[in-house]
């Protein structure tokens, strides 16, 4: 589920610092949530002036997004990969450049268009980041796969709990038809390995744990952009 904090100035000084990595011909990932949407829109604005780029969308959300900045949009289907992919997060592991994403619900299609990126740019305020990663882990689940899902995540030490869609009657259904599991491992001594055993479980479609994939984590604050770079960055 989403997590509360950080100002509207820290999340938009530090979408508009990662739009600066575009280039001319680029494909960029458009990732989902309202830091990523400041993102967003300073590219339609870098479009509006001419910039040549097409966007993925990771979500429905970013697509209409898109559309409304003008942004010309692909699929990943048509381009195989991107050059570069902005999107936010939930928390972020200072040391590692680990993550945890899926409060929007979007990070199964998120994990595919980031990982196929070039160059992974993530962006954040302040409040998203620790040391080592705590938050509860989302899982996107088949409908069907709910009860032997909730059983191999407690085997594994979590605790599920089906997430409530807001302002409506029942669970979040996804932008894939499939519900979401926020489950409470508490502090993560190996996020990794929680990964891969995730992934393992038949009936889980995609996981919030982006372990490896960050090249670099843009946190804005009142004052400016703090980078972190991981990996080749």
């Amino acid at each position: 589920m989403k997590r509360s904090g950080g100002s509207e100035t820290a999340k938009r000084r530090a979408g508009e610092r990662a739009v600066d990595a575009v280039d001319d011909g680029d494909v960029v990932g458009l990732g989902t949530g309202s830091t990523a949407a400041h993102a967003i829109r300073a590219l339609g604005r870098r479009v509006d002036a001419g910039l040549d780029v097409s966007g993925v969308a990771t979500s429905l959300q970013s697509r209409e997004l898109a559309r409304e900045a003008g942004i010309p949009l692909t699929s990943l289907d048509a381009v195989g990969s991107v050059d570069v992919a902005i999107d936010g997060t939930d928390q972020f592991d200072r040391e590692t450049g680990a993550l945890i994403k899926g409060g929007g619900a979007a990070h199964a299609r998120e994990k595919v268009v980031d990982a196929s990126a070039d160059r992974f740019l993530v962006v954040a305020d302040p409040s998203k980041a620790a040391r080592g990663l705590d938050a509860s882990v989302p899982v996107e689940l088949l409908p069907a796969a709910r009860r032997p899902v909730e059983s191999a995540v407690r085997d594994l030490g979590g605790e599920p709990t089906l997430r409530a869609a807001e302002r409506k009657d029942g669970p979040v259904v996804t932008d894939n038809g499939n519900l979401v599991l926020d489950c409470a491992f508490g502090a993560l001594s190996n996020p990794g390995a929680l990964a891969t055993d995730l992934a393992r479980v038949p009936g889980v479609v995609a996981h919030g744990l982006f372990v490896d994939l960050a090249d670099a984590v843009l946190v804005g604050t009142e004052d400016g952009v703090e980078t972190r770079s991981y990996g080749s960055e």
